[in-house]
């Protein structure tokens, strides 16, 4: 279970779109047909082998302009990459966690899950192959040379009334060791990343944000203060989601949450 892609919702694509890539050095964006059948569009930026990808509806009454009119432009949706889907299926299963949507291509397949069966967030769970491909990038991705090509997105912080609890049932859902606490959240390990769990007000939950390593985390919180965006410490307010950003040597088991 490794954090393959990150999804952030945002009212305006075009200005999601140029924020994010005004304050990250991304691979070119990929405009993916297919995601229409959702009701949106999107931009799915190469960050490292992993993808940042920001969506907008297109149309009335779709799970994104739902989101957007309780949240506003935020964090969204997590994708997590497996070496045995049917490993995966089997264990859900077994809890009972459903699935709204399913596909399989040569090169992929994959599920979102129930949002009320794993909470938190939307969460889609790929398995591709082969392992190091990813159809969701598009047909022409390449890992960017050098330092760009080691960023990674390290981990996801998500708010939640009983962040215990929640953490428990990613555990659970994802069959990842018991959550342990770490300063002011429960963390649920991933392979080279990481859950954290937060406590939020009751009708908060959701994501907070993302950790993020880069290759240069001056020259990016250098960019955010130029475009005003809010700042403390490492850490970034985009898209209404909360961006920490890390040195590439940072280990992902001392990285801080956002809050």
């Amino acid at each position: 279970m490794r954090i393959r892609q990150i999804v952030l919702a945002a009212h305006d694509l075009p200005a999601g779109r140029a924020a994010l890539a005004a304050l990250l050095p991304l691979g070119a964006p990929f405009r993916d047909p297919g995601v229409a059948e959702f009701g949106i569009d999107n931009a799915v930026l190469g960050f490292g082998d992993q993808f940042i990808e920001v969506i907008s509806p297109t149309r009335a009454d779709t799970a994104c302009g739902r989101h957007l009119a309780r949240h506003g432009d935020s964090g969204y949706m997590l994708i997590l990459q497996t070496d045995d889907f049917a490993r995966e299926q089997a264990r859900w299963a077994a809890l009972g966690v459903r699935t709204v949507w399913n596909t399989t291509y040569p090169d992929i397949t994959a599920a979102h899950l129930h949002p009320k069966d794993v909470g938190g967030a939307i969460v889609s769970v790929d398995e591709p192959r082969p392992a190091a491909s990813w159809r969701w990038g598009g047909p022409d991705w390449q890992v960017q040379p050098g330092a760009l090509g080691r960023q990674r997105v390290l981990g996801i912080t998500l708010r939640a009334t009983d962040p215990q609890a929640l953490a428990q049932r990613w555990a659970q859902v994802f069959d990842r060791p018991a959550p342990t606490a770490v300063a002011n959240a429960w963390r649920v390990p991933l392979d080279d990343g990481f859950a954290d769990f937060v406590a939020a007000p009751a009708g908060r939950d959701g994501v907070a944000g993302f950790t993020l390593a880069v290759a240069d985390p001056d020259a990016v919180l250098a960019a955010a203060r130029a475009a005003g965006l809010p700042c403390q410490g490492r850490q970034v307010e985009l898209l209404g989601a909360q961006l920490q950003f890390e040195p590439l040597q940072r280990l992902t088991s001392t990285a801080p949450s956002t809050a």
